[in-house]
């Protein structure tokens, strides 16, 4: 099983940097133990109560691109502290990871009210998912209903079997906003056609129209 091993401090004092070198080499042992093998070892120095942490980056880009199903850590602390702490646990057991720690001699048992909350923020965003995903629905029919027609603003490049979608014409988005819909709803209608847009980028890219067009009408 391949495996990451994450070690933290929360300063660069030198005795910190000697708590940095003892739990590599304790992880690396656990690994030995468990006949893992260790593709990536970090090692930090940051705030656990900080999640922006490069180290924490590196780990959960690790784990997808080297195909890891395991983390090795002294204990849950080092992932992180407080609210940190459980939003890298979401993040690390969504990719089918598991954790194990020096201090459990194996892997991770959480607390019956962590588990509790991990549990409820799956249930959330896997509604979050579902309600997003109901919003791209209705601002396509909404459109399809009031005269659009995706298929005049497709350019059919067939290059090894794939099609390519030309840019979000800026035509469209007016008319689409003459149509009374609003920025989130054309936002939800092109991506729901596989237009990459945001609702900031149509209200941009609606408001540079307006105002190109507010000046050629002066001059």
């Amino acid at each position: 099983m391949k495996a990451v091993i994450y070690c933290r401090v929360s300063t660069a004092k030198d005795e910190q940097e000697t708590s940095l070198l003892r739990q590599e080499e304790e992880l690396t042992s656990l690994a030995v133990q468990n006949g893992m093998e260790p593709v990536r070892i970090i090692m930090e120095k940051a705030s656990g109560y900080e999640i922006e942490r490069e180290g924490i980056l590196e780990l959960l880009d690790t784990i997808k691109k080297e195909d890891a199903k395991a983390i090795l850590i002294q204990d849950e602390t080092r992932l992180g502290r407080g609210s940190a702490r459980m939003a890298i646990l979401h993040c690390i057991y969504k990719e089918q990871v598991k954790v194990f720690t020096i201090a459990q001699q194996g892997e991770l048992q959480l607390s019956e009210a962590d588990t509790m909350v991990l549990e409820i923020v799956s249930i959330v965003e896997e509604y979050q998912r579902k309600i997003h995903n109901m919003k791209i629905r209705r601002g396509m029919k909404r459109a399809v209903e009031k005269g659009y027609r995706p298929q005049h603003n497709l350019t059919d490049l067939v290059s090894g079997g794939r099609k390519d979608k030309i840019e979000v014409p800026i035509e469209e988005i007016v008319r689409l906003r003459n149509s009374k819909l609003t920025f989130a709803d054309i936002a939800a209608t092109l991506r729901g056609f596989g237009y990459s847009v945001s609702k900031a980028t149509v209200h941009r890219r609606f408001q540079e129209y307006m105002e190109e067009k507010k000046a050629a009408e002066q001059t």
